[in-house]
Order: structure tokens, then C-alpha cells, then sequence
């Protein structure tokens, strides 16, 4: 990645500072995911040090406290690159007030994120407080992916119907992650064996969360048959990486919830919300 030392920084700089915020914020969710899955939530069993003052794991924690403690690392480097897009975009003449406000949330949002997992690993994993995790680091995706699409200047207008269909899609499609982090509340994988669940039942809120993504997939098959060719293409790629998505969540769902395939849901939930969030940027509806 070019060097944003010593004077102006180009947009193609910025742009690349983006992507990598994108990219590390996505990739945290997998790790994170990692650490529920292989029961590591509660590894380091303290906050923010691993273990009374120690910060760093001790053998007797075995491998679930590093990998706890691997994740926690993983913030930091959020925070570097995080740092390194706001000096960029101070950097760049062609700077806005909103790439600002953008780059500079992003920023404020990776450590808040961070008290957010303290606060997790200080009430041994309250499904309730896993679930806005999530929910949050779904957020700082989405403001990743905005950043980038504002900074290429990707916006355009689209006629007001199918524009209006795309958002009530995207809705529905916010709704079932939600839902997903309540599933995942409700269900085996709680990140540490004397971990609480939500009492809720897993099986109807799957039932709920799938009708919700399957109205995603209607009205996304609604709004690509009525956009124009560049609007179509992406909504093709959503409706792609919709489909897939929701592929792999009923199998996961028939086959007992196998760890790998909960893993590869998981990431593709941050991928699904990232190219729907460009979708929805990029189809702005037709002033009236």
C-alpha cells in the first residue's frame, strides 16, 4: 500500500486504505465466529487484561485462550489501518466532509467494538451482548463498504420503483441477520460450554429468519427485472451471493450445524450486507 507520509496522497491511495479497512473488518467477523465455534469465548476469562493482570495467556489456558487472545490482537491491527484511512483521506485534496465524517467512524467504531467483546467475555457470554457484537462489526461493514462507494464516486440515481423495491429488500435482508444473531443466541455453538443461551426456540427463529431472507430474494429477483443494465449487474452478483448464502444455511441447518459451514455462513453474511449495501448506494431513487 503507498506511503501516506510526506504531502497529498492520491485517491487511488484512499481507495486502497478502504478496501483494507473493508477487508480486515469482514475477516474479524470470521475470527470472531472462530472463537464461538471452538468454544474460546471465554479463553482469556478477564478484560481487557487475558487473566487477573496478565495480559497475554499462560499455558495452562491452552489453545482456547490463544485463540481468544489472537482475536483480541486482530484489533489492533483494525485500529492501525483504521488510523492509516483517516491520515489518508486528511491527505487527499479531494477530501469531503462526508469521507471524513465516514473514515472517522469507522475509526471511533473498531475500539468501541472492541469494549463491546470486553463486555461479552465480563458477562460470560450473554447471548444478548454477543448478539449486538455482531450486530455492531455488521455495522462498521456497512460503513466500509459506504465509504468506499462515496469515495469512487459509485452513487447514481435509478428509476423510483425498482429503487424503492432494492431498499425494502435491503431491509428485509438487515432483518435476517439480525434474526441470525438471535439464532445463534438460541442455539449449540455459545462459545464456552458453561456458556447461557437466550431460552428462545432455535427452531422456530430459524423458521422466521429464512422467511425473512427469502423476501430478500424475491423483491432483489423483483427490482433486477425492472433496472437498467449497470443497476441489473449488481443486483445479479447480490442475488448470487444471496442464494448462496442461503444455501449454505440450509444445509448447515440439516446437518446439525458442522462448525465449518457455520464459519463459512457467518462470513458470508458480511459479504452478502457489503455488496447489497453497494447495491442499495448505487440505485439512489429518481428525484420526483
Amino acid at each position: 500500500m503507498k506511503s501516506i507520509a510526506g504531502g497529498p496522497v492520491t485517491k487511488q491511495t484512499v481507495v486502497a486504505w478502504g478496501w483494507a479497512n473493508l477487508v480486515a473488518n469482514t475477516l474479524i467477523i470470521l475470527t470472531g465466529g472462530l472463537v464461538r465455534l471452538t468454544s474460546s469465548g471465554l479463553g482469556c476469562p478477564n478484560w481487557p487484561t487475558c487473566e487477573g493482570t496478565k495480559i497475554a495467556p499462560h499455558s495452562a489456558l491452552g489453545w482456547h485462550g490463544a485463540i481468544e487472545f489472537g482475536n483480541r490482537l486482530l484489533t489492533y491491527v483494525l485500529i492501525a489501518i483504521a488510523i492509516g484511512a483517516v491520515v489518508a483521506v486528511w491527505r487527499w485534496p479531494g477530501a469531503t466532509k462526508l469521507h471524513r465524517q465516514l473514515v472517522v467512524g469507522i475509526a471511533v467504531g473498531i475500539p468501541f467494538q472492541g469494549v463491546i467483546g470486553g463486555i461479552t467475555v465480563l458477562t460470560d457470554l450473554n447471548p444478548w451482548v454477543v448478539s449486538l457484537h455482531l450486530v455492531l462489526s455488521m455495522a462498521i461493514v456497512v460503513a466500509c463498504t459506504a465509504f468506499l462507494v462515496v469515495v469512487q464516486d459509485l452513487e447514481a440515481n435509478a428509476p423510483r420503483m425498482p429503487a424503492l423495491i432494492v431498499r425494502a429488500a435491503y431491509v428485509f435482508l438487515l432483518v435476517a441477520i439480525y434474526l441470525g444473531t438471535i439464532v445463534t443466541g438460541s442455539g449449540p455453538h455459545a462459545g464456552d460450554a458453561d456458556a447461557p443461551r437466550n431460552g428462545l426456540n432455535p427452531e422456530h427463529l430459524s423458521k422466521v429468519h429464512a422467511w425473512a431472507i427469502w423476501l430478500f430474494i424475491i423483491l432483489t429477483v423483483i427490482a433486477i427485472v425492472q433496472l437498467s443494465q449497470k443497476s441489473r449487474r449488481i443486483g445479479i452478483v447480490v442475488l448470487i451471493v444471496g442464494l448462496a448464502q442461503g444455501s449454505i444455511g440450509y444445509i448447515q441447518y440439516f446437518t446439525d450445524l458442522p462448525v465449518a459451514l457455520v464459519a463459512a455462513h457467518l462470513l458470508g453474511a458480511a459479504i452478502l450486507l457489503a455488496v447489497t449495501t453497494y447495491w442499495v448506494l448505487a440505485t439512489r431513487p429518481e428525484p420526483r
